[in-house]
């Protein structure tokens, strides 16, 4: 008899971050019959610039119930921020998920018989099964692996940016993508859908300049910490220099239409700066807890396979719970069937990172 079926009472679980993986594995959860609360620090997530390769059907998948009851996900290549909002209306309709924001988990636990955390409302709450989607800074990460509790830092940055095609005069690229490298740069800059869905004169422009010239001022504006990121570089964190800077080696190293896309997004101050941590798991679970995401394996982005890696945590979960009677085969279950794609993942980026973040080296 798998977890969550009707002649049993429910089986409940916690997921702590409701990014991307949190949404996901909440929706993976709620379909292998388990009562969720879903718990998340921030009222409002936005990532700009940001793509995602997402595969046919995956809310489908996700769910277990036809995609006409949800805001389908296109697949291909969308924007981070409609894939969010459509995962945050899919879990926001489902009666078995309770999305609980702003909310930040202060502490966690477990024994023999249930997880719990404590929130800074001053709450405990308990559930048989606990689930660090809490992305690279993982509180709940520290329960799992205490000896290796953070991710480290790579070395570089990525500036990101995203913008209409229609205030672009340039001339289209002649693929969807580009990944171009100049000087001590890296530039991958792509098209993606326009809000209202077109993918013709209607899309977007999305760029990542990756940087590794920067690690002093990510340091001077306490993103990074010793070798540890803390946050994302927002525009109030960036002095003018900054943009003086970018601005100058756009126009000398970058070809059109990424050269005045990048040039417009700097003009409007709307960029964010993400430094890039990386994080090799050992372990994904302990007796009532495990991991997903970026809490569990943090690769470089130029793996291209962050967000689909986390889907797929998020479905080999849900799997393993509707199979297994128990919290505990269960989460075996998932380690055996995640640790090594998600060990592979992550060492499949380190090579770049270190080669690309020797440029900064002395910075």
């Amino acid at each position: 008899m798998s977890l969550g079926t009707t002649d049993k009472q429910r089986e409940t679980a916690i997921v702590a971050g409701a990014s991307l993986s949190g949404l996901m594995t909440a929706l993976t959860l709620a379909r292998a019959g388990l009562e969720v609360t879903l718990l998340e620090r921030s009222a409002r997530k936005s990532r700009t610039g940001a793509a995602l390769p997402v595969a046919e059907g995956l809310l489908g998948r996700l769910t277990g119930r036809s995609e006409t009851a949800y805001q389908s996900i296109p697949s291909g290549a969308q924007a981070w921020t409609d894939v969010h909002a459509s995962l945050r209306e899919a879990v926001q309709s489902e009666a078995h998920i309770d999305l609980q924001a702003p909310v930040t988990v202060t502490s966690a636990g477990e024994d023999d018989r249930s997880a719990w955390v404590s929130t800074d409302r001053g709450e405990v709450l308990h559930a048989d099964l606990l689930v660090g989607a809490d992305g690279h800074r993982s509180a709940v990460r520290g329960l799992v692996s205490p000896e290796t509790p953070n991710a480290v830092f790579s070395g570089y940055v990525i500036w990101l940016g995203l913008v209409d095609e229609a205030s672009i005069s340039a001339p289209a690229w002649p693929s969807d993508l580009a990944i171009l490298y100049e000087g001590d740069y890296c530039l991958n800059a792509y098209y993606l859908p326009g809000e209202d869905g077109s993918t013709t004169r209607g899309r977007r422009l999305g760029w990542g300049w990756y940087d590794a010239g920067h690690n002093e001022l990510l340091r001077k504006a306490g993103v990074v910490r010793g070798n540890v990121v803390q946050r994302t570089l927002r525009p109030d964190d960036m002095p003018d220099s900054l943009f003086r800077e970018l601005a100058r080696d756009a126009r000398h190293y970058w070809p059109e239409p990424w050269r005045e896309a990048i040039l417009d997004c700097l003009a409007r101050r709307s960029i964010i700066g993400t430094p890039i941590g990386e994080y090799l798991p050992d372990r994904l679970v302990t007796q009532r807890i495990c991991l997903v995401g970026d809490a569990a394996h943090l690769p470089s982005p130029m793996t291209g396979r962050g967000f689909s890696a986390s889907a797929e945590d998020a479905l080999a979960l849900g799997d393993a719970l509707e199979r297994h009677d128990s919290i505990g085969e269960a989460l075996r279950r998932y380690e055996a069937d995640r640790l090594q794609p998600a060990r592979g993942l992550v060492r499949s980026g380190q090579s770049f990172s270190r080669s690309f973040a020797s440029r900064g080296a002395g910075q």
